[in-house]
């Protein structure tokens, strides 16, 4: 039974804040296989418990869960906004196979969930909920690209971590099919979509 939970204006459940954490761990767990260059085959067992994996798990879980985070909750606060009823919800297979991929060949397929929206939104309406998550990530990783130049060269690595990942989940999330943000936008608005697209290749691929 789902137990409604109300923080300020914003409606949650008990079932979404499980789903939250749940996507959150395992999202950073593949990031972690992924900076650490650790691999289930081929490697020691133990390795996943090496400080090197551990503190990309920490690393991870402050940059790309972040980044999942507050997309996610982009996506429901905009949604609220216009009247609509919205709740994160896992998707255990696609965090399976996230994981699955990251540990066995270091590729992260980050599709985690879906943020699920009850109630009429115009084309333009849902247009905006779509890109409020991946632009959040654009944000979060200009924040990160401005923190690279104020930091030591330790904390800049990480400062890096966090640029590199946040940019990459707006840039995926521009995929313009399936249950991907981007094919709502491109229905929204083609330009929107094109100037999205092309400020994350130029800050993944470019910069």
């Amino acid at each position: 039974m789902h137990k409604t939970i109300k923080i300020g204006k914003i409606k949650t459940s008990n079932v979404e804040l499980i789903d939250i954490g749940k996507a959150w761990i395992i999202i950073s767990l593949a990031f972690a296989f992924v900076f650490s260059g650790i691999r289930i085959i081929g490697s020691n067992a133990f390795d996943i418990f090496s400080f090197k994996f551990l503190l990309m798990f920490a690393i991870s879980a402050g940059t790309a869960g972040v980044g999942f985070l507050l997309h996610e909750l982009a996506h429901k606060f905009v949604a609220q906004k216009y009247g609509c009823a919205a709740e994160f919800r896992a998707f255990d297979q696609m965090l399976y196979l996230a994981l699955g991929l990251a540990a066995l060949v270091g590729f992260i397929f980050a599709a985690p969930g879906a943020v699920m929206i009850s109630g009429h939104v115009t084309r333009r309406e849902n247009g905006i909920i779509s890109a409020a998550g991946p632009l959040t990530n654009y944000v979060i990783g200009m924040i990160f690209f401005g923190l690279m130049f104020v930091s030591n060269v330790a904390m800049k690595q990480i400062w890096q971590i966090g640029f590199w990942i946040n940019m990459w989940l707006g840039l995926f999330n521009m995929i313009p099919f399936g249950n991907f943000d981007g094919i709502k936008i491109l229905h929204y608005s083609k330009a929107l979509w094109s100037g999205m697209v092309l400020f994350g290749l130029f800050f993944v691929f470019v910069i």
